[in-house]
């Protein structure tokens, strides 16, 4: 089959389109999907340096999401047969831990996300847990499916689970050309909240609006500290929420756009980890500082009932054939994507 594979660290020179044996249904649970798109993910630009913690196989297929039509399935799997068309939940638990058994499956020990500890999606061919497939609509395209699930299934767990953003409160998300920052908007909206979001770019902010940002700031005629004091003031004490996945350059900016008893979610750190943090503010102010990982399994339920209802679909930057992956990873690193980017594996 053909796969988009890393072939060792190095960057995205390290990328290549290779052919590679297909996986075979092996358990009773498992499906085989023929993939026909792939999305990727920061996570997968930041593969290809290497990542603490993550031994990587060579060659090591890439893609974080994907959809695609069942092929097989395992003699145990009831919920979908050959012919459905899916899309997958990138994180695979062992179901049956307490973390998963209580539904909080992305604290399994085992948990991973496909294309980061396992064979990811840019391939014609992928096996995962039936647990881990979902149908979806004739209507929705192989680019929206493919681009839906991570960052949405991360925004929700961060909007909903761990913030719990509320009808008219105010969410602060930095970045807005992102995908799950893309989606955190669309959920902060839905929710029924005011969102005010940061950009370097005046297009990025143009479209935010478009998508119902209620304020734009571009950081980058803005600095941060300056974007937290006019928050401040035009809100008159702070933000309820902030959305935080840029890490160093921004983490000061968002604690002090943070009212008394507000919530500061995190997922990422684009900018770099290391953070400061006076603890006598944390405490006199009674912030909430959440962490917060992918999802649950009947996370991604909620999400995907609303999204086969037309709702929360992503914002889809481009779509490139499979032999052309690496241009999305460089479009990436360049900072320049409005939105998911897509890998087009088969027709």
């Amino acid at each position: 089959m053909r796969a988009l594979a890393l072939l060792a660290h190095g960057g995205i020179g390290s990328l290549a389109e290779v052919e590679l044996p297909p996986p075979a249904v092996s358990a009773p649970g498992d499906v085989l999907i023929r993939v026909r798109s792939a999305a990727i993910n920061h996570l997968d630009l930041s593969l290809t340096e290497g990542v603490k913690g993550i031994t990587l196989a060579f060659p090591h297929i890439v893609g974080t999401d994907g959809a695609g039509v069942v092929e097989e399935i395992g003699a145990a799997v009831s919920t979908v047969r050959a012919g459905d068309r899916v899309t997958l939940n990138p994180g695979i638990s062992c179901g049956k831990c307490d973390a998963c058994l209580r539904g909080d499956d992305p604290l399994c020990r085992e948990f991973a996300i496909l294309g980061e500890h396992s064979p990811g999606t840019a391939a014609e061919f992928i096996v995962v847990p039936e647990r881990n497939v979902a149908k979806i609509p004739d209507e929705m395209p192989w680019d929206i499916a493919a681009a839906l699930p991570l960052s949405t299934l991360t925004a929700w767990r961060m909007l909903t689970t761990k913030a719990r953003v509320e009808a008219g409160e105010t969410v602060l998300i930095w970045g807005i050309g992102g995908g799950v920052a893309l989606a955190a908007l669309a959920i902060a909206k839905h929710r029924g909240a005011r969102v005010i979001a940061t950009s370097s770019s005046n297009a990025k902010l143009e479209r935010a609006l478009e998508l119902g940002a209620d304020v734009i700031f571009n950081h980058s005629e803005t600095p941060p500290d300056e974007i937290a004091r006019a928050v401040r003031k035009l809100t008159g004490n702070g933000v309820d929420v902030v959305v935080e996945t840029v890490g160093e350059k921004t983490w000061g900016a968002s604690l002090r756009a943070l009212r008394p008893g507000g919530r500061l979610v995190t997922c990422g750190a684009t900018s770099g980890p290391e953070v400061g943090l006076d603890i006598r503010r944390l405490f006199w102010y009674q912030w909430s500082i959440l962490g917060s990982t992918m999802g649950s399994q009947a996370e991604f339920a909620d999400v995907m009932a609303l999204a086969r209802g037309g709702k929360l679909w992503p914002v889809v930057d481009s779509v490139v054939p499979l032999s052309l992956g690496a241009t999305a990873y460089e479009r990436m690193q360049r900072g320049e994507q409005q939105g998911k980017l897509v890998l087009e594996v088969s027709r």
